[in-house]
């Protein structure tokens, strides 16, 4: 059987760590083996229903390369892609699993019956359903009448329910422990238990990735498998991305999803190769894999059975990573959005990103590194008190003065020309390097740190706004 794996994202809002986790496990999986990757989107609980949400779902697969085989929007074989427009479908196999025994059709109110069923994250709570024994043929008959009714599943089996799980192993589970839960609901939209398995056979998916929470769920999924005669997926269970060691990562209380670590200037591959080892061991030291790499190494024998806490100290020193190992172009294509963004004078861009590239790993710092270049902070003249330097406001004042000088001659404004005038400086002078260029730089900033150093900064500058810079930086003085 070839592999195929799908993802089933409900279009809810935006993309949580969580989900595109799994939807990483999903494409290697298929693509590991040379199978196909299957988009489905699970709209099918229209409370939670977020509009714009599919097109997050499309725009940030695209944004992490991970493209699908098949899906709403390109097609296939196995269409739709949609739940909601799949719903003639649920119907005819609900209708299928009451006359094999599997279901039974259900008159009971709605809001005693289907308030904990709507939501496929829900607590599942025990109802011992009386419209379990009425006759299947009354039944039909209030249904022909038009009574409302769902079809809740049958339990029947007694004992304990065994089943494989790539990553836990043997699974048992006492038949007792399941709820007989609703599956197609009065409105006639299948819950998240009856759809994906009808889904998951009739696109004949190999391999279900998913979250561990959905363990003592499974038997239930297996029972209707049982009922039609079909054989049931490969089970690849995972446990949740946690904040910390008791709270799971969750939007809802204010923790980043993908968007947001984009927004905050974190690269789309960074992210998508830092939460690949959210779970995932590969066996080696190596920790920077592209997706194409990932591709060729990952097995889900591989994945951890523990859970894993996101730690955005790591991401953001991984993230560092890649935006070094970015090309100076690509790099200066990524930061261009930030200087337009804060810098209206007119600097050296080109030069500006070549000294930030080396020093930070997100995009968002770049701001806090370049604020002194549209206007100098104010400060304190202490700030030139440094005693590894050996500098203090009456050197400031004295070196400033010759740098100005040997600066207003110099014709070629480049980093290496300026560095040597300001060592010859130095030398003449009896100074070392430091006492010269730390008085520079702290004239051109106004900031203990700073991206590069003094004659980095002052080729950002230009020559003028230097020179202007170490004349007001003497007024001070």
């Amino acid at each position: 059987m070839k592999t195929r794996t799908r993802f089933a994202p409900s279009p809810t809002g935006y993309m949580h760590i969580g989900n595109l986790r799994t939807a990483l496990y999903e494409y290697l999986i298929a693509k590991s083996q040379g199978g196909d990757f299957i988009l489905r989107i699970e709209d099918t609980d229209q409370k939670r229903y977020v509009e714009g949400a599919t097109d997050i779902i499309y725009k940030t697969l695209k944004c992490v390369n991970m493209l699908w085989d098949e899906g709403p929007d390109i097609g296939g074989n196995f269409g739709p892609y949609v739940q909601s427009e799949r719903k003639n479908i649920y119907a005819e196999y609900a209708h299928k699993l009451v006359e094999l025994g599997g279901a039974h059709y259900c008159f009971c109110k709605s809001e005693e019956t289907e308030s904990s069923e709507d939501e496929e994250e829900a607590v599942p709570v025990k109802f011992d359903d009386p419209c379990k024994h009425i006759p299947l043929e009354e039944a039909k008959k209030r249904i022909a009448s038009g009574e409302s009714f769902v079809v809740r599943q049958n339990i029947n089996k007694k004992g304990i329910s065994v089943f494989e799980d790539v990553v836990y192993g043997k699974i048992e589970i006492d038949y007792d422990e399941l709820d007989e839960g609703v599956l197609l609901k009065s409105d006639g939209l299948p819950t998240y238990n009856f759809a994906n398995v009808i889904d998951d056979h009739l696109m004949e998916i190999s391999h279900v990735v998913r979250g561990n929470e959905y363990i003592s769920s499974t038997p239930k999924y297996n029972l209707i498998y049982e009922a039609f005669g079909w054989v049931p997926p490969v089970y690849v269970h995972v446990p949740p991305v946690m904040k910390d060691a008791q709270h799971k990562l969750s939007k809802r209380n204010g923790d980043a999803s993908f968007q947001d670590l984009v927004k905050k200037g974190y690269l789309p591959e960074a992210i998508l190769n830092y939460i690949a080892l959210l779970g995932w061991n590969p066996g080696t030291e190596q920790e920077i894999f592209s997706l194409d790499e990932l591709k060729k190494v990952f097995t889900a024998e591989r994945l951890n059975k523990s859970p894993a806490i996101f730690d955005i100290t790591k991401l953001t020193w991984m993230n560092g990573a890649y935006i070094r190992a970015l090309s100076l172009q690509d790099f200066h294509k990524l930061a261009l959005p930030y200087f337009e963004k804060f810098l209206t004078r007119k600097v050296n861009l080109e030069f500006l990103s070549t000294v930030l590239q080396p020093r930070v790993e997100t995009l968002a710092q770049i701001e806090e590194n370049i604020d002194f270049i549209e206007k100098v902070p104010t400060y304190n003249p202490t700030l030139y008190q440094n005693k590894k330097m050996k500098t203090d406001e009456a050197v400031a004042k004295k070196v400033l003065n010759l740098a100005l000088e040997v600066l207003r001659k110099v014709n070629e404004w480049t980093n290496e020309n300026l560095f040597t005038q300001l060592k010859t400086l130095a030398e003449r002078e009896g100074l070392k390097n430091g006492q010269v260029l730390y008085p520079v730089r702290i004239a051109l900033s106004g900031k203990e740190t700073t991206p590069g150093g003094a004659t980095e900064i002052a080729v950002i500058l230009g020559k003028d706004e230097t020179l202007n810079r170490i004349e007001q930086a003497l007024k001070l003085l």
